[in-house]
């Protein structure tokens, strides 16, 4: 889901297994409510970026004019 990978200078501490499983679970919940709540205007983000990226058809082009 994240392509960022943490900075090499952050440290985490070491932690139990309990622990590190009850932080994971939080982040989990966390994620999953913000998905919930923000996931219409995330969405809307990305969409209105990919519009630019988009190649427009020629339409000049005869129809039965390969592509290639």
């Amino acid at each position: 889901m994240c392509e960022h990978d943490p900075t090499p200078e952050l440290q985490l501490p070491p932690l139990t297994d309990e622990a590190a499983v009850e932080i994971l679970d939080f982040l989990c919940d966390l994620l999953t409510a913000f998905e919930n709540r923000y996931s219409a205007q995330v969405r809307r983000y990305y969409q209105d970026r990919s519009c630019h990226n988009l190649i427009e058809p020629d339409r000049n082009r005869a129809a039965d004019d390969p592509p290639f």
